[in-house]
C-alpha cells in the first residue's frame, strides 16, 4: 500500500514538473518580435495610449532632373503609413511635378529602386507647387495655422506627450537648405524655430532627419543640447551628400530613366526600416547602420553621417517616432545585417548633370542612328 502511494505521488510529482517546463519553455522560446516585450512589458500599448506620433516630410526642390528627392519623400510617407501613422498627423511638402512630368517613362508612377515598386500611390498633397516655402514648412512646424499660405491647412498641433520626426532632403550648402521657391531655408532660422517649439511645450521628443550636401553645418555648433531633439545628417558640414541607383553605376535604375532615383543617406534609413522590426530597433542602431553604408566602404563615393542635439535619445525604439509594420514582427535587428552599399554613387551636385549628359547621349545616338540610314 505504501509503495502504491509512494509510485502515485512520484508520477504527479512527475507530471507537474513537465508542466511547469512547459510553462517556462512558453516564456523562454519566444519569436524575436516578443523578445523586446518579454523584457521590456507591452511598451507598444503603453506608448499608444499617451500622445501622438507626427511627421512632417519635405522635398525642398523640384524639376524631373531632382526626381530622387520627391521619391524619397514618397518612400519615407509609405514607411510611416505601414507603421500605423495616420494621414492627419502625415503632412507632406512636395513640388509633385515628378509623376506626371512627361519625361517619367511611367506616367503616374514614381520608383526610389531598382525594383520598381510605386510609392507615389496614396501620398496625400498638403503643400504643393508654390505652397512649398519656407514661411509654410516653419508654421507647420509651429502648429501656426494663421502664418499659412495655401496648402491643405495641416499642422503639427501636437501636444506636450507626442513625438515628432521631420524629414527632409534636397540640395544644399554651408548653413542653407534649397527650396523650390525663395527664400532658401538658412541653419539660424530653423534653429529659432526649434526653440520655439521647445518652449512652447508641444512636444515630447523630435527626431530631425536632413539629407543634403553640407548637413552637417545646418546642427553643428547651433543646435544645443537640452531641445528633446536628435538630429542626424546625410553628411558633415564640409562635403557633399550622394546620389544613388543613377544611369551608368551599380546598381542602375530601370534602363528607361535617365536619373538618379534616391539619395545614398536616405536609401539607407528608409531601406532598414522597410524590412525591420523597429519596435526592437533603435536610432542608435539605424545610425550605425546608415554610417556605414552611407560612407561606401570608406570610397570617394560617400559621405559622413553625422549626429546632433541630445543623443541620448538614440536609446530609444524608431517605432515611436515612424511607427512599425506588421510585416516585420519577426525580423529584428541584428548588427551583423548590412544592406549592401552601392559600388558607385553620385555627387549630389553631379546628378543633375548626369541626367541632362543621358539626354544628349540618347540624342546623339539616335541622329548618328539615322545619319547611318542615310548612308
Amino acid at each position: 500500500m505504501i509503495q502504491y502511494i509512494v509510485g502515485v505521488s512520484l508520477l504527479l510529482v512527475s507530471l507537474i514538473i513537465t508542466v511547469e517546463s512547459r510553462e517556462l519553455a512558453d516564456d523562454v522560446l519566444k519569436l524575436p518580435s516578443q523578445v523586446s516585450q518579454f523584457i521590456h512589458g507591452d511598451e507598444k500599448k503603453d506608448v499608444d495610449s499617451v500622445g501622438t506620433r507626427w511627421a512632417v516630410l519635405i522635398a525642398g526642390s523640384s524639376g524631373y532632373w531632382n526626381y530622387r528627392h520627391q521619391a524619397d519623400v514618397c518612400h519615407a510617407y509609405q514607411i510611416m503609413k505601414k507603421g500605423g501613422l495616420k494621414d492627419e498627423n502625415i503632412i507632406i511638402f512636395m513640388y509633385d511635378d515628378i509623376a506626371f512630368n512627361e519625361e517619367n517613362p511611367r506616367q503616374g508612377v514614381i520608383i526610389n529602386n531598382p525594383r520598381g515598386e510605386d510609392v507615389y500611390a496614396g501620398v496625400p498633397k498638403d503643400y504643393t507647387g508654390d505652397q512649398v516655402t519656407v514661411g509654410n514648412f516653419l508654421a507647420v512646424l509651429l502648429g501656426n495655422k494663421t502664418a499659412l499660405t495655401g496648402g491643405s491647412g495641416k499642422v503639427v498641433d501636437s501636444g506636450p506627450d507626442d513625438r515628432i520626426f521631420v524629414y527632409y532632403t534636397d540640395h544644399g550648402g554651408p548653413g542653407v537648405l534649397g527650396m523650390p521657391n525663395n527664400p532658401y531655408l538658412y541653419a539660424d532660422d530653423l534653429i529659432d524655430t526649434l526653440k520655439q517649439k521647445h518652449a512652447s511645450g508641444t512636444y515630447k521628443s523630435l527626431v530631425f532627419y536632413l539629407e543634403a550636401c553640407e548637413s552637417g553645418s545646418i546642427f553643428e555648433g547651433l543646435l544645443p543640447k537640452g531641445l528633446n531633439i536628435y538630429a542626424t545628417t546625410a553628411s558633415n558640414a564640409e562635403e557633399s551628400s550622394w546620389g544613388t541607383y543613377c544611369p551608368g553605376e551599380y546598381p542602375s535604375p530601370p534602363p528607361e530613366y535617365e536619373t538618379c532615383l534616391g539619395d545614398l543617406y536616405s536609401i539607407a534609413w528608409m531601406e532598414d526600416s522597410d524590412i525591420h522590426n523597429l519596435q526592437t530597433e533603435t536610432l542608435k542602431q539605424q545610425y550605425h547602420l546608415v554610417k556605414d553604408r552611407t560612407i561606401n566602404q570608406n570610397t570617394a563615393y560617400g559621405s559622413h553621417v553625422m549626429q546632433y542635439g541630445d543623443t541620448d535619445l538614440n536609446k530609444e525604439q524608431l517605432f515611436l517616432y515612424i511607427g512599425s509594420n506588421p510585416a516585420n514582427d519577426n525580423f529584428s535587428f541584428i548588427e551583423e545585417n548590412r544592406l549592401p552599399s552601392s559600388s558607385r554613387a553620385v555627387n549630389q551636385r553631379d546628378a543633375d548633370l548626369l541626367h541632362f549628359w543621358h539626354k544628349v547621349c540618347i540624342t546623339f545616338s539616335f541622329f548618328l542612328f539615322l545619319l547611318l540610314l542615310l548612308l
